[in-house]
């Protein structure tokens, strides 16, 4: 068997004469999911050289380990988009993807647009137009900070109700690194804010929550996926998310920091 690690958004293949094999996991952490019942595996595939290759068949449910390496990857993502949690566990377990940090401060400047635009469409502002400038770019910095305080509460009420609901004699504790990796992954739906204002129309605030939705429902499935819990449980953990989120955008508001009720489309009480 040839070892070796995965990169990007493809699996390894073996390249020794003979069979071979995916690269096996070097420890438990890193190890292979089936997608079907998210047993842990060893291999995604056998290579029989000539580029004929067998997916592996799972041990547990006999169907095979993942299905998705076949696939193309418009196909992947049209799975999550439907928020299938067998896409959901191709992407996070057998893919390696490196994009986390780089995607959040991308979701975080779409949602800091969006609360900027709202903003200076609400304020009439007579002052020369140097300060009129500058004023908007710290608003912009200050739109910014704020949606990244909101998403950091949002983020450690999850992982606060997640770790209370665990017993404490429990003796595996939930893997939050992993977790907040799904979590920042699944909010891809926000980079749909920029289209929703550039091409705006009527239709536009009901957009916005709809984006919103969608923004909680991937979440919701990456959160039940990334720990193999029921639905219960990440439903309350986005509840806990929430509720200490809407504590803090009351904060802000009790402070005159943000925008207003009528232009934070993305606060957690507008649902």
């Amino acid at each position: 068997m040839g070892n070796g690690g995965r990169s990007g958004l493809q699996q390894g293949k073996g390249n020794v004469d003979g069979v071979a094999a995916t690269p096996t996991a070097a420890s438990a952490s890193c190890q292979y999911r089936c997608i079907e019942c998210n047993q842990e595996a060893k291999e995604l595939y056998r290579d029989y050289n000539h580029g004929v290759l067998k997916i592996t068949i799972c041990k547990s449910c006999q169907k095979p380990v993942d299905k998705y390496i076949e696939y193309d990857p418009v196909i992947i993502l049209i799975n999550a988009i439907l928020c299938k949690a067998q896409a959901y566990r191709h992407i996070l377990f057998n893919t390696q993807i490196n994009i986390h940090g780089k995607l959040c401060i991308f979701c975080l400047l779409c949602e800091a647009y969006l609360r900027w635009w709202q903003l200076q469409d609400s304020n009439q502002n007579t002052a020369p137009d140097d300060l009129i400038r500058y004023a908007k770019e710290w608003d912009f910095y200050r739109m910014f900070a704020i949606a990244a305080l909101e998403q950091t509460a949002y983020f450690i009420g999850i992982f606060t109700f997640l770790w209370v609901e665990r017993p404490m004699t429990a003796k595996k504790r939930p893997n939050f690194i992993l977790l907040l990796k799904a979590l920042l992954l699944s909010s891809y739906g926000k980079l749909l804010l920029i289209p929703a204002v550039i091409w705006e129309h009527d239709y536009t605030p009901l957009c916005l929550k709809l984006i919103k939705v969608f923004v909680l429902t991937s979440n919701f499935q990456a959160i039940r996926v990334t720990l193999n819990i029921n639905r219960k449980l990440s439903f309350l953990a986005m509840v806990s998310g929430l509720l200490l989120e809407s504590i803090m955008v009351y904060f802000f508001q009790s402070m005159e920091w943000d925008v207003g009720s009528d232009c934070a489309i993305y606060k957690s009480q507008d649902f």
